[in-house]
């Protein structure tokens, strides 16, 4: 563990000017507040975050990052609270801590939640300022180093596979590859302790077989490039046993059968020399086609910059070569990190492009599961690049298509694509897009997102946007059934309806505005005497509980049963006044009334069977419906239109399928018998709006 005057002197070898009396005094503080507490190895707890500022130190990031490392763990784990940082160590301290500590919080909750909570928490507090990130990285690689110490199996391979799943991915986005490949490899150790030691133990063997033949090729290489007059540095490594399992498991081969284990990097002066070296290198020896990658012209989205190329050796030995300046070097091992200048206010703008999609998907989520899907498909996929006509560069996803492409330009152009042209041809939409490809989104005026495309799309933000455009399609489509259902109301209560009284309506069923009610009438949240004693309170006082246009109390009878039997009506059919029906009876269940060619009845050999019939004073029974309708404006109105005309209520709608230029919806309507739905399917055949409309 670093010592405390350790600490201080690392910070002050690299930024003379920090305070070095506030380094010692969030030391001490750290030391006092975690006390006597211990870790699972025995050391004391404050050891860890001393050794995360350790960890910061080596990155050279400033004095504040160092200080939020050491006391990042003060709030969560003691008596320590935020306004106690930010009396002590001021308000930039206290924000960055208090974003670590929300991270870490939800690392007790059930596991789909908290991954996907912890996504969205690390997106927030990314935005607002990447030193959060930075801290939490450090601090779950310290973890995963001392993760052998948990006694538990089930906590370590917990552990591990959030780490896989969202930390080490989420430092590779940023650039810290040293960080990625350090936490995959402590959680493939943990997640596949078999593969792991096999692994391991071949690559002793080719070591201790090696004879050398790794920096016997790395000088051939560097001499290779010193004949044509270039300086540079070589060395070469094996590949960490998580990349070898990876690939094999990816190409579903043995381990001897990976052939490209060795990699090797070429350290070069100038970007012009990266280029010549390439040159010498392909002049040299074969190059498999294919392999080679130019992220310098065109770098990943983290920053990346690189050659990379593989070389056929001697012996059809393939060997993996990496060019880059030592500049890009030391960016491409870290980071953001590398080049942290956030006292000039400077940002790292290879966070800006993918942090702001992230961001985006965030508000655009509708729940956990699919913020989940979402983000992680914004950070794990490989990429691709393509162009706009002007120039323009955008990194997708393997598979993307012009859609996807259409909303990384912008969320709009997405939203108003209607064709594409690639490379100069019109292609259809879905077809996914080459490295290199030139697209040109043709747009419409009135344009929308259609459903179909998250059948192909594969970004985050594509699926986000689709899902978030369609779901406000269908609110304003049932809002506008509910300002259908909401005249027919309006025009019951004993009183012109004004503005007024729709203000004072909405106050009292603690609504924000008038689509919020329109909504909630159409999608059938509140019964027409809830509107009304909202718009005229006192109004229903004298109303029957009976009449027909309550939507919850319903006035069924049926006869040919005992006394105080209790029954349903059951959901697979729909049986309404008129229906032949026949009722299935079970030990302690409630009858269920079914219609006489109900197909579920088959499955009531273990029922007592029982003939029945509708009682005099029944009405308000539930029927369904399948209509389709054509997806053009003014449809879904015009059958609301239908529904108030003949008097029915609508219990519930809901979109089932979207298949251009149809829509169909599921409809459950309150009717009063046969001839009442009927009736209401023979006006629907008869409108120019629907295609098909059948009782289910």
């Amino acid at each position: 563990m670093l010592r405390q005057y350790e600490l201080v002197e690392r910070v002050l070898g690299y930024d003379p000017d920090a305070d070095e009396a506030l380094l010692n005094r969030a030391y001490v503080y750290t030391v006092q507040k975690h006390g006597t507490q211990l870790r699972a190895s025995g050391d004391p707890y404050f050891s860890h975050p001393v050794e995360v500022a350790g960890l910061m130190t080596d990155l050279q990031l400033d004095q504040e990052t160092i200080i939020t490392a050491l006391l990042h763990d003060t709030v969560e784990d003691t008596l320590a609270t935020i306004e106690d940082i930010e009396n002590n160590f001021g308000t930039e301290v206290a924000q960055l801590v208090d974003g670590v500590t929300k991270l870490s919080k939800i690392e007790a909750m059930p596991e789909d939640e908290r991954a996907a909570e912890n996504l969205r928490k690390f997106l927030l507090a990314m935005s607002e300022d990447i030193r959060v990130l930075l801290v939490k990285l450090a601090d779950r690689l310290h973890n995963m180093r001392t993760l052998h110490f948990i006694k538990s199996p089930e906590k370590r391979q917990r552990i591990a596979r959030e780490t896989m799943d969202i930390y080490a991915p989420l430092a590779e986005r940023v650039g810290m590859y040293e960080y990625m490949r350090e936490m995959q490899l402590l959680a493939f150790e943990q997640l596949e302790p078999e593969a792991y030691t096999t692994i391991t133990k071949r690559l002793e063997e080719l070591r201790s077989q090696d004879g050398g033949q790794v920096d016997a090729i790395a000088l051939t290489i560097k001499q290779a490039l010193a004949e044509a007059g270039l300086r540079v540095e070589v060395s070469g490594r094996e590949k960490h046993p998580y990349s070898i399992w990876h690939k094999m498991a990816e190409r579903h081969v043995s381990f001897e059968q990976v052939s490209d284990i060795w990699a090797f990097r070429v350290i070069c002066n100038t970007v012009d020399d990266c280029y010549r070296a390439m040159g010498v290198l392909h002049t040299t020896w074969q190059f498999l086609p294919g392999r080679f990658k130019d992220y310098i012209s065109t770098p990943k989205s983290n920053g990346y910059r690189s050659l990379h190329t593989t070389l056929m050796y001697q012996n059809s030995m393939r060997v993996e070569v990496q060019i880059r300046t030592s500049e890009m070097h030391q960016r491409n091992e870290f980071g953001l990190a590398a080049h942290w200048a956030y006292k000039q206010g400077d940002r790292p703008d290879g966070q800006v492009g993918w942090l702001r999609d992230l961001i985006e998907i965030v508000d655009a989520a509708h729940d956990a599961e699919e913020l989940l899907e979402h983000t992680r498909m914004a950070i794990y996929q490989d990429r691709i690049f393509a162009f706009t006509p002007k120039g323009g560069l955008f990194q997708l996803p393997k598979g993307a298509s012009a859609v996807d492409f259409a909303f990384a330009v912008h969320t709009d152009l997405g939203a108003q694509t209607v064709g594409a042209k690639i490379n100069g041809r019109h292609m259809p939409l879905r077809t996914p897009l080459n490295n290199g490809d030139v697209v040109e989104i043709i747009k419409g005026k009135n344009a929308e997102p259609q459903l179909s495309w998250l059948s192909f799309v594969v970004t985050g933000k594509a699926r986000a946007a689709i899902r978030r455009a369609v779901r406000m399609k269908e609110r304003a489509e049932v809002a506008e059934i509910g300002e259908k259902l909401f005249e027919d109301i309006a025009a019951r209560v004993p009183a012109r309806i004004g503005k007024k009284a729709v203000r004072d309506a909405l106050k009292r069923l603690e609504m924000d505005d008038e689509d919020d009610l329109m909504f909630a009438i159409g999608a059938a949240k509140l019964t027409d005497r809830e509107v009304m004693e909202a718009l005229v309170p006192g109004c229903t006082a004298e109303l029957d509980d009976d009449a027909d246009w309550t939507q919850r109390d319903r006035t069924i009878s049926i006869r040919g049963l005992t006394a105080g039997v209790g029954f349903q009506l059951a959901e697979c059919c729909h049986p309404v006044p008129g229906d032949r029906i026949v009722g299935l009876r079970r030990q302690n269940e409630r009858v269920e009334v079914h219609a006489i060619d109900c197909l579920e009845l088959a499955s009531g050999i273990d029922a007592d069977w029982l003939d029945l019939s509708w009682g005099k004073r029944s009405q308000g029974a539930v029927g369904r419906l399948n209509v389709t309708l054509y997806d053009r404006p003014g449809t879904l109105a015009e059958m609301a239109g239908i529904f108030a005309q003949n008097i029915a209520n609508v219990k519930s709608l809901d979109q089932v399928e979207a298949d251009h230029p149809f829509t169909t919806y599921a409809v459950d309507l309150e009717v009063q018998d046969l001839a009442h739905l009927a009736r209401i399917l023979s006006a629907l055949r008869a409108s120019d709006a629907v295609a098909q409309a059948e009782r289910i």
